[in-house]
């Protein structure tokens, strides 16, 4: 079972489908700016995304799981992973954003494939909303 995982990560490690940490927001300036300047929103019952513009040219990722929210760290660790395989999946499409994940109240009471799907569609609508921001100011 190990190698069959280890095989599959260095096939996205080749193909530029890794999630590195130059891919986090790490400082409490990188959270702070985006907290503080957000244009891009979707909300959802169980997560809400936050994302704004960087000059990087490469997504970068945050999350905020609160132990208020999610009480086990197996819960809060399990949607970490979620929302971190989610985001390197969609990556390519994500270029030059920093995006914020606050979970909600409720997340962990869902299944892994129906968190997946929830996540997925954000990333869409977030998609969308970033193409159509990037195509107002040139038209």
């Amino acid at each position: 079972m190990k190698q069959a995982i280890t095989v599959e990560w260095q096939a996205d490690r080749k193909s530029g489908q890794s999630f590195t940490k130059s891919m986090r927001l790490l400082s409490s300036s990188d959270f702070q700016s985006v907290f503080d300047d957000a244009p891009l929103r979707t909300s959802h019952q169980h997560f809400l995304f936050l994302a704004r513009q960087n000059q990087l040219g490469r997504p970068r990722l945050g999350l905020v799981i609160a132990k208020k929210h999610i009480r086990h760290a197996v819960d809060r660790n399990r949607m970490k992973r979620l929302i971190r395989e989610t985001f390197r999946v969609k990556q390519q499409q994500l270029a030059g954003i920093d995006v914020i994940v606050l979970a909600r109240k409720g997340m962990n009471d869902s299944t892994n494939a129906m968190l997946i799907e929830q996540l997925n569609g954000q990333w869409q609508r977030l998609i969308r909303k970033l193409q159509k921001a990037t195509s107002e100011p040139a038209a």
